[in-house]
């Protein structure tokens, strides 16, 4: 089953969408960069549509300039979805794309089926701090996504599934301009998005690698308790890409949605 790539023009931002599978839609909404891919997508391909979009200024869509928080993202994202004429389709994020899902299910979660947040940003909660950015170096930050390294070192110079060092390097020079217009209002998050949580309508599954040395898996109660009809999956021996570690990761989102 192969991936199809459509177009769409989102209030003037071109915006990329990756599609694979059959079944009922799944959006699916990426991190602070899209350096993993969308392999991962194939473990649902078999029960699901997956949409894949590359949010503006990331991956194949165009830049935004106009972009100075995640509420334009949200925005941009609820115009996607009316394009690609999606009724209630399940929303799944992880990282940055899983504060993003948790916004937009606040703000519109009758819109959806059921939410999966994979090690979600945003909360920002000082007794459970995240990783700082600033202070990892390249060489050290594979170790930060996967517990086994040799996961990560996959998508990075060198590695089998990444591709050449130019075109790496100008996407990710390209996705820290993007990447920086999000966070320019707060950070990598909101100081309210706590408050938010209980406005969440829909069966939410939060999905956590023990190991995550991004995002720590302390922050999974936090959620859980905020969100009204919440569970947690806490995944042994995998890091901030357990979807991409462990395969069976895939199996239980799909399983959940499914159910």
């Amino acid at each position: 089953m192969n991936f199809e790539t459509v177009h769409y023009d989102i209030e003037g931002v071109a915006t990329a969408v990756r599609v694979i599978g059959k079944g009922p839609a799944v959006l699916a909404l990426h991190g602070a960069a899209t350096v993993e891919g969308t392999e991962w997508a194939r473990g649902l391909a078999d029960r699901f549509r997956v949409y894949l979009p590359y949010h503006p200024g990331f991956g194949d869509s165009a830049e935004a300039p106009h972009v100075t928080g995640m509420q334009d993202i949200i925005v941009h994202n609820l115009h996607l979805v009316a394009a690609l004429d999606l009724d209630r389709p399940h929303l799944l994020g992880h990282s940055m794309g899983g504060w993003m899902a948790a916004e937009m299910a606040v703000v519109a979660g009758e819109r959806f089926g059921k939410l999966v947040l994979n090690a979600p940003a945003g909360l920002n909660d000082p007794d459970h701090p995240g990783a700082d950015l600033s202070a990892i170096g390249p060489e050290a930050l594979p170790g930060y996504l996967s517990h086994n390294v040799d996961v990560a070192l996959r998508y990075f110079p060198g590695g089998a599934e990444c591709p050449p060092l130019d075109t790496f390097l100008a996407a990710r020079e390209k996705e820290a301009r993007a990447l920086g217009n999000i966070v320019k209002a707060h950070g990598m998050g909101h100081p309210n998005l706590g408050r938010w949580l209980s406005r969440i309508p829909n069966e939410t599954l939060i999905v956590w690698g023990e190991k995550d040395r991004m995002l720590p898996a302390s922050q999974a109660p936090l959620w859980e308790k905020r969100i009204p009809n919440a569970r947690t999956l806490m995944v042994p021996e995998v890091g901030h890409f357990a979807m991409q570690e462990n395969p069976r990761v895939v199996t239980a989102i799909g399983d959940f949605l499914a159910g």
